[in-house]
């Protein structure tokens, strides 16, 4: 055997062992026949030059950088040099295989190769054992693209977020098992496949609690609002174990620990385990601790309210449990507004700042002290609007309850948020104010953040109404701009901007019924001040379907016009306003006897009507807090009264040849945001007709007729049809309508989504009410009771839709099979 070949083997090896590396692929080899090793005495030269061989992607010159020898550098071999040159190189987690040679020595000058080979790159990658949509969800996540080195990082990181996506889900069972296969195609190019198993979705059998006594099991539960036990009712909730979520849920537990004063409350220990392959619990142990009271509370730096009036509005008294909520609800964020930030910031304090500091801890009671920094007032600079790309400033700004010149007001910028809400033209969700201090001169900008939503809907229904079926289509411009009505530029269809409503209807059932409504809406009309104006003209007939010029043809013909003014008043507060019509209906009759009691002739019926309405809902859509309330009087001339006419005697053409009644009503709805996204919203209704002759007695027309979806019928003679769900339509109704009603209705709601492109939320309700012939049979507790589930969307091209399942609880006498399961479809807001 060659002893030069013994030599650079001998070499190689006792370099390799000198440097200790195991983990490293590398080959020290010797290339040059004249060199000689002495390993008792390292020999020492200076690098003549290095080369790298192998590499095709990466920048030769800094590998040789990252590698930290350097032409010129001295070097002793064997030593541990070349072995830290490897572990650097190494470390990039670029290259797969590492090897250094010798290439060559010239006297003291030694000549080193790198060979070394890159780690494949990345063409392409796949899934098995998952859908299209998950599979598309996990490319976002996993954030690979071609060409990128596949290192063990790579691999391991795609792996943890893969799991991780579907941990989130609930499926704590799932495994990855990643294929790298050699692409045929590119040169030093792999592509991966995550093989996926998503095994079954593991849902939290129990919880268990231990060492709890203030509180107990069922009250902590309550407060794991994103952790849950799997139980049948739970519609709304998810059972799925999320690390974080319970994580956020162990920080409501100790929240809600401190309301009861246990300021040292702690979760010690935690743990989860599965019980089946898709069960698992959930284990807590809690430390209470003691139970803490108020003692002395002192107020430092106040001068604008004494501390008689600040200890009023705190509503804490010494011995009070220490209940951290009750008193930063107090301090900072009451939500009636009743707190002690409100009180400075609604007269200009915006720059107040308010600190509680607990001063004096003994045994089991606080001493807080409560330091104030009030500041200077802060004045209104500028108001400025952005997001608005459809509706003109001068629209949003007439809304506006801050105006430059006048204090800064919170309860203003709140006020100011929900009237822009009210408007209807953006989504509510997203509206904001940004405040823009200025200390230095005492001022604040205000920007309000709009974002306009679709506003305009278009109707296109079909029902089934007075034995036939009847379809409607119509439009409504609810931003609508009547003075571009003639610009060419501002029609996107309709010119739009300015806040008006424009409506157009028709209904037909063919050759037996047509209607044609119009109406136009200003609110505020002369642009200075809310005082609204509204207009609409309408015309209906209803026939037998035979032509006009047919003897036996059989109709009604219903023509009608009013004009409306509405004002906002300021008494008793600023959520009233008045509203009053004057309306005029002409009847024309021919042969038509099988709804009026007389079947040829006219009528006409001129009333006028007077509303005084409050409301204070936070948002038309989906209402959360606030109420509804209305009072109503319609009512026509008393002609009977001026009349020397015996009304007894009188045909019912001569007698209804000028309709007169009074009606009067009275309407609430009220809305209250219970735990979480759930609301309760309750309402009544009730209404009565009334006459001034006894002689004449009650009107034939403007009747009430009850039950069903309210949307059936026809309202040829002025009646309202109410819906009652549960009950077939206007199934309790007397024989020619009513003469007085009520209506009682509860509805526990939860939104599903809120998007202003479709907001959708489903409800359970109780719902009951009643229709009499005459205020002495009035009972206002004997009515028809029913229960049900049911959902609303709305969509802001069509409004609010909605579907209704109703179980009626009581038979109707008079109308057999009336009640029991009964489904309603809805179109719109009813009351």
């Amino acid at each position: 055997m060659n002893l030069n070949f013994i030599l650079k083997l001998l070499l190689s090896v006792g370099i390799i062992l000198l440097t200790h590396i195991s983990s490293y692929a590398q080959v020290i080899g010797i290339n040059e026949d004249s060199l000689t090793i002495d390993y008792a005495s390292p020999k020492e030269y200076e690098i003549g030059g290095i080369s790298v061989e192998g590499i095709d992607h990466l920048d030769k010159n800094v590998l040789i950088a990252v590698g930290g020898l350097r032409v010129g550098d001295k070097i002793k071999i064997p030593s541990d040099e070349i072995s830290d040159a490897i572990k650097s190189l190494w470390k990039q987690g670029l290259l797969s295989d590492i090897k250094i040679y010798v290439s060559k020595v010239q006297g003291n000058l030694v000549f080193l190769e790198y060979q070394l080979k890159e780690m494949p790159r990345l063409t392409r990658f796949s899934f098995n054992g998952i859908t299209k949509g998950e599979a598309d969800k996990l490319r976002e996540k996993l954030n690979l693209v071609a060409g990128r080195v596949i290192t063990q990082d790579v691999i391991q990181t795609s792996e943890n977020r893969i799991l991780a996506y579907f941990t989130d889900k609930g499926l704590l069972n799932a495994s990855v098992s990643i294929d790298q296969k050699e692409d045929t195609i590119t040169p030093n190019g792999n592509s991966l496949v995550f093989n996926i198993k998503k095994g079954s979705r593991v849902k939290i059998a129990n919880i268990i609690i231990h060492n709890n006594e203030v509180l107990s099991d069922k009250q902590i539960k309550r407060k794991l609002k994103e952790t849950k036990e799997a139980r049948w009712y739970r519609i709304f909730s998810t059972s799925k174990y999320l690390a974080s979520n319970f994580e956020e849920d162990k920080e409501k537990v100790l929240a809600r620990y401190l309301q009861e004063g246990n300021r040292d409350a702690a979760i010690v220990w935690d743990t989860i385990y599965q019980v089946s392959q898709k069960r698992a619990n959930i284990e807590m142990r809690v430390k209470e601790g003691n139970t803490f009271y108020f003692r002395n509370i002192s107020w430092v730096g106040n001068t604008k309210f004494s501390s008689k009036q600040l200890n009023a509005i705190l509503g804490i008294n010494s011995g009070d449990i220490y209940n951290q909520k009750q008193l930063d609800e107090a301090l900072f964020m009451s939500a009636s507004g009743r707190d002690i930030s409100s009180l400075y910031m609604d007269d200009g304090y915006l720059f107040f700042q308010i600190d509680p500091v607990e001063v004096k801890i003994d045994q089991d009671s606080v001493d807080l002290e409560i330091r104030i920094y009030e500041g200077r007032q802060a004045r209104i600079n500028k108001v400025i609007v952005n997001g608005n790309t459809k509706t003109n400033d001068h629209v949003i700004m007439r809304e506006v309850k801050t105006m430059p010149g006048e204090l800064f007001s919170r309860t203003d910028v709140i006020r100011t948020q929900r009237e822009l809400a009210q408007l209807g033209f953006f989504d509510q969700e997203k509206l904001g104010v940004n405040p823009k201090p200025n200390p230095a001169d005492g001022t604040v900008d205000l920007e309000y953040t709009v974002e306009e939503r679709p506003s305009d809907q278009f109707e296109l229904s079909g029902g089934w109404g007075a034995g036939r079926l009847v379809g409607s289509v119509g439009v409504s411009f609810n931003n609508f701009s009547a003075k571009n009505i003639f610009n060419t530029k501002y029609w996107d269809p309709l010119p739009s901007g300015d806040g008006q409503r424009l409506s157009l209807r028709a209904t037909s059932s063919g050759p037996t019924f047509s209607s044609i409504n119009a109406s136009f809406t200003e609110p505020w009309l002369g642009g200075k001040k809310p005082n609204s104006f509204s207009f609409s003209v309408y015309s209906s007939t209803q026939s037998n379907g035979l032509k006009k010029d047919n003897p036996l043809r059989e109709s009604i013909n219903i023509t009608g016009v009013s004009v409306g003014l509405g004002k906002r008043v300021r008494w008793p507060d600023d959520f009233f306003s008045l509203y009053y019509q004057a309306s005029y209906q002409y009847y024309v009759m021919r042969n038509f006897a099988s709804t009026f009691i007389f079947s040829d002739g006219f009528a006409n019926n001129i009333h006028l009507a007077f509303t005084l309405s409050r409301n204070s809902i936070d948002a038309p859509i989906y209402p959360r807090r606030g109420s509804e309330v209305s009072l109503g009087i319609q009512a026509t001339p008393p002609y009977s009264l001026f009349s020397n006419k015996d009304y007894s005697t009188l045909a019912a053409q001569e007698k209804y040849k000028f309709i007169e009644y009074h009606k009067w009503s009275f309407k609430y709805a009220w809305y209250n945001n219970l735990m979480g996204k759930f609301v309760l919203h309750t309402k009544a209704a009730f209404s009565v007709l009334g006459f001034y002759d006894q002689s004449l007695g009650y009107s034939p027309f403007e009747r009430y007729y009850l039950g069903g979806d309210g949307l059936s019928g026809f309202s040829l003679d002025g009646r309202e049809i109410i819906a009652l769900r549960g009950y077939s339509n206007l199934s309790i109704t007397p024989r020619g309508g009513g003469t007085v009603y009520d209506k009682f209705t509860m509805e526990l709601r939860y939104p599903v989504s809120l998007n202003p492109s479709a907001t959708i939320y489903v409800y359970g309700f109780l719902e009951a009410g009643n229709n009499w012939t005459s205020i002495d049979k009035f009972q206002p507790y004997n009515v028809y009771r029913s229960t049900g589930l049911g959902f609303r969307i709305f969509l802001p091209m069509f409004g609010l839709l909605g579907l209704d399942w109703g179980y009626g609880l009581d038979n109707v006498p008079s109308n057999p099979g009336a009640s029991g399961p009964q489904f309603h479809f809805s179109i719109g807001q009813q009351f």
